[in-house]
């Protein structure tokens, strides 16, 4: 752009010399070229030097100042006499510029170059309303042009982030938004993605799109994604990292679908069908949620027993044929074979001779009437005889055998209605009194009261077939037979039942076991031992809330046992085919394997389940000899082989046979809770200036966290906390440990240990075994001697606890062993009347008044009653003494307490009632009551003292 310049404006530019005035002064004489001919010259079209403007060929360019580092500043002009830059409208000096001139060999003008320095300093001390600006004008015989301007700015690239991206969790196939504002900077910087130290680049992967915004989307996450993300800002200065954002692609957990239904598990009677499920379709990864329900589902169903085939009564033989033979056929339909039974083995048909050998081929006619006259006469009396044979077996068929001590029919006693087992219970049927069975020969199956309730499965009976002593008989108001036959549809059981007819019916849900290997080899099994005779007494393992009582009169006079009690300590636990049942206390063996008793002993385990009918089904079970598990009881069904009673937080078992045994929960619903016992230890480590915290979550039983406080006794681990308890439930989430609140400038901690997570298979299928994580923490100065934080252990969507640490790290001298491991607790048997809080005189008189039943109603249902132990009363009715057992059981629950205030109470509240309902007399049975609670030699009043004299120190178990 050209334009004329005036002498006003030349004085004006204090840094042009002298030789530049004249110069400028020759321009001024010169023509005017106008601003319309200026703008329309073009560099390629200059005729000569004489008739152009000058035009740039090199206009200056913006620029940043990097630290100190000056910028140079360029122009170059055709035809062009001089060039000088203006900076800020002001005239650059001339010692300021570096010029030079050539001749252009192409189109022969003249060309000159100018550069100029622009320092660091100059552009910090203006103060303006722009940036710092410099243009260059060059000058020509015609007039002048001006160049664009050109700003000089100062770079730089501030350190820190405006908006770090963040991590996030994300699942698979889900949207991934890492937002991120880098550091402000002139010029504004340039933002790129790394992923695991690698660019990330949208033009390699359509589903990465890299936004102007600075944004990084994933339209669709993949598995692949995860990583750890970095954004990078980057300028002519320098380059900036931001935060580490963790990006991980979980993946939910789907269920699989149902595989068919087993097969009922019995093969005749009610039985279990299941199907099942995994949690495969997907399996959760990256922390993915575990599949929500249940794996397993179960329905009852009805095997139909198999009805072996019987044969049908002879018919008549037909005439006899031309071959003097006669025949007789018979049907398989007395049943007929159905739902897989055995058909009748025999034949069908019978063939005999008829005329005893002398029939011949050839007869005269004459003589057929007569052979025919005396066949008939033959077959009339065989008839004849044969209906009177079959008469009198009928009429004899409904005496088995004569009646018993007939004498007794005259006996005087009060007979009463007989009701089968489908109405009631049967040890209700006269409470006031008590018969006594004699079972003959002729069982063809055992007696058995059952719960009327469970009408389905009892309902019909079998063929019953029962010889009575006449007293009974008489008793039951029947004086015309002594033998009683219930006949009942053969399909209800198959004919092969066992005598032990109640235990089979008890354990129609049997179901098999596997363990998971043998005991482990790491660690001894836990066992104690003792011998016990006659007077019987106790076996305890110490820390383990394990123990059996053995009870008086157990074992035979002049005889004894060396029995033994074992807990399994292995890794190894019983677990189902379905996986869907978990131990809920220690395997525990009690023996010898040939041991004979006189009644059952009592066992007690811990357990760990928070009891709910409506939430678990939980059972006892029992190994076989093919080692292998079995289905004994379930706790809330009553039986008449074993006697389960759960509280809070035991088991108490009464057994008949010895052998392993072990309690299994099956989770019902998602509110089935398992308790866990939380615990943090600590020690130092290598080298003086680590200290490790291990927290352990263990089933809650004293056994699970025995082995827990052994491990950390034996490495110098500090019991920083009470344990406490943690209630688990069943709703398929994972289980977080974190700590929180560690003194940063005091102690560091590894990254992305902070906390750590257990899946929930882990920790509801730990089978009594321990599960622990670690935090390990480094002080920053030996001078820091103490720690204090927050152990927070919580279930996802579920309970939470928190352990608070506060500890001396450099204190040595502290109890390494926890609260409760007592290294003076060595007593783990005990013989004779010591072993038992109830006196042995006491326990003998209770015995003798209450297995005797009166009509009064003061029998062994009432003390079970008045004691809260009615539940499965046909337990205790098939004992030799109920009441015995029923103080056994008391004795099981109470062994922790020193006291008898229960059972006074309960004896002295049923000497109240008897006292109410009828007047005491010398030849009453109610008398007892009377002397015990009056405080004689029989009564309960001396209770208390004789129980202070003989009862057993408190065992620590």
């Amino acid at each position: 752009m050209a334009e004329r310049v005036g002498m006003g404006a030349l004085t004006k530019g204090r840094y042009l010399s002298r030789t530049g005035l004249l110069l400028l002064l020759i321009y001024c004489t010169a023509p005017v070229i106008s601003k319309g001919a200026a703008g329309e010259a073009q560099p390629d079209a200059l005729p000569s030097a004489q008739g152009t403007l000058p035009h740039f060929i090199q206009e200056p360019e913006d620029a940043y100042i990097v630290k100190s580092n000056p910028i140079k500043l360029r122009c170059r002009a055709a035809p062009a006499l001089q060039i000088f830059f203006k900076c800020n409208g002001e005239w650059v000096h001339q010692n300021e510029h570096f010029s030079q001139e050539y001749k252009d060999l192409n189109t022969g003008l003249k060309v000159r170059e100018v550069m100029i320095n622009v320092s660091r300093q100059q552009v910090e001390d203006f103060h303006g309303p722009e940036d710092y600006w410099c243009l260059c004008v060059a000058w020509s015989h015609l007039g002048t042009s001006k160049s664009r301007k050109a700003t000089v700015r100062i770079a730089y690239l501030r350190k820190n982030f405006e908006q770090d991206p963040q991590g996030k969790e994300v699942p698979i196939n889900g949207m991934i938004v890492l937002h991120c504002r880098p550091p402000e900077g002139v010029p504004v910087a340039e933002v790129e993605w790394l992923k695991n130290e690698e660019l990330v680049s949208s033009l390699t992967d359509d589903n990465i799109d890299t936004r102007a915004d600075h944004n990084l989307i994933i339209n669709e996450a993949r598995l692949a994604d995860s990583g750890n993300y970095t954004c990078l800002a980057s300028n002519i200065v320098a380059k900036r990292r931001s935060a580490t954002a963790a990006v991980v692609v979980f993946v939910n957990g789907g269920w699989s679908l149902w595989t068919e239904w087993s097969p009922c598990n019995v093969a005749c009677g009610r039985g279990i069908q299941k199907r099942s499920r995994t949690c495969t379709n997907p399996a959760p990864l990256n922390g993915g949620a575990f599949c929500e329900g249940m794996s397993v589902q179960k329905i009852s169903c009805n095997a139909l027993c198999p009805i072996d085939g019987g044969w049908d009564e002879w018919s008549e033989w037909a005439l006899c044929s031309s071959q003097c033979e006669r025949q007789r056929s018979r049907e398989c339909n007395s049943p007929a074979p159905r739902h897989r039974g055995k058909v009748c083995e025999g034949n069908g048909e019978a063939t005999e001779n008829c005329t005893d050998g002398l029939c011949t081929q050839s007869m005269d006619g004459s003589n057929d009437v007569a052979l025919y006259s005396g066949l008939g006469a033959g077959l009339v009396a065989v008839a004849i005889l044969v209906v009177a044979v079959m008469l009198y077996r009928r009429n004899h068929s409904e005496y088995g055998v004569d009646v018993i001590d007939s004498s007794a029919l005259a006996g005087g006693f009060q007979s009463f209605n007989f009701k089968t087992t489908r109405q009631g219970n049967p040890l209700l049927l006269n409470s006031s009194m008590q018969p006594d069975l004699t079972v003959g020969r002729t069982y063809s199956t055992p007696l058995c009261f059952q719960d009327g309730t469970d009408k389905e499965l009892f309902d019909p009976l079998p063929d019953i077939k029962v010889k009575v002593q006449s007293s009974f008989m008489v008793s039951l108001g029947v004086a015309e037979r002594a033998e009683f036959h219930a006949k009942a549809p053969a399909e209800t059981f198959p004919r092969d039942l066992s005598r032990d007819y109640c235990s089979t019916m008890d354990r129609r849900k049997k179901g098999l076991l596997t363990l998971n290997g043998p005991l482990g080899c790491g660690r001894e099994q836990l066992r104690t031992a003792g011998v016990f005779g006659h007077p019987g007494g106790r076996l305890v393992a110490p820390n383990t809330g394990v123990s059996l009582l053995v009870p008086h009169g157990a074992v035979a006079e002049n005889m004894s046992w060396e029995m033994y009690m074992v807990i399994n300590q292995g890794e190894a636990s019983v677990q189902t085919l379905e996986c869907c049942e978990i131990l809920l206390g220690p395997e525990v063996t009690y023996g010898p394997p040939g041991l004979d008793l006189f009644c059952p002993v009592a066992m007690t385990i811990a357990h760990c389940a928070e009891v709910d009918a409506e939430n678990w089904n939980i059972q006892l079970k029992r190994k076989t000899q093919d080692s292998k598990w079995e289905e004994v009881m379930s706790v809330e069904e009553e039986s008449t082989s074993c006697y389960c009673l759960m509280d809070s937080s035991s088991c108490h078992l009464l057994l008949d046979r010895p052998g392993s045994y072990a309690l299994v929960g099956e989770p019902l619903t998602q509110a089935a809770v398992k308790r866990l016992k939380l615990a943090v230890f600590g020690s130092m480590e290598a080298g003086p200036m680590n200290y490790g915290l291990r927290v352990y979550c263990v089933d809650d039983t004293p056994h699970a966290f025995q082995g827990v406080a052994a491990a950390e006794k034996t490495r110098g681990g500090q019991l920083l906390e009470e344990p406490k308890t943690l209630p688990f439930r069943a709703n398929t989430f994972s289980l977080q440990v974190s700590i929180q609140d560690v003194p940063q400038f005091l102690w560091s901690i590894k990254p992305f240990t902070t906390c750590q997570e257990f899946s929930f298979p882990q920790v509801w299928c730990s089978n009594q075994q321990p599960l622990h994580c670690a935090f390990s923490l480094e002080r920053y100065s030996p001078a820091t001697g103490q720690l204090s934080c927050k152990i927070s252990v919580r279930q996802v969507k579920g309970h939470e606890q928190i352990l608070q640490v506060y500890t001396a790290v450099d204190e040595t001298e502290k109890e390494s062993a926890p609260f409760f491991m007592q290294t003076d607790c060595t007593i783990t048997s005990q013989t004779g009347p010591k072993a038992f809080k109830i006196p042995l005189s006491i326990r003998q008189r209770i015995c003798a008044t209450f297995d005797t039943a009166n009509a009064k109603g003061k029998d062994w249902q009432l003390l079970a009653q008045k004691l809260h132990l009615d539940r499965n009363l046909g337990y205790f009715a098939k004992q030799r003494s109920p009441s015995a057992v029923i103080l056994s059981l008391w004795e099981a629950l109470h062994q922790d307490s020193a006291d008898l205030d229960s059972l006074a109470s309960a004896l002295e509240e049923i000497g109240k009632i008897h006292s109410k309902s009828s007047p005491r007399g010398p030849d009453e049975s109610g008398s007892d009551f009377a002397r015990m609670q009056a405080g004689s030699p029989g009564g309960t009043g001396k209770v208390a003292s004789e129980a202070t004299e003989d009862a057993a120190p408190e065992y620590t178990g």
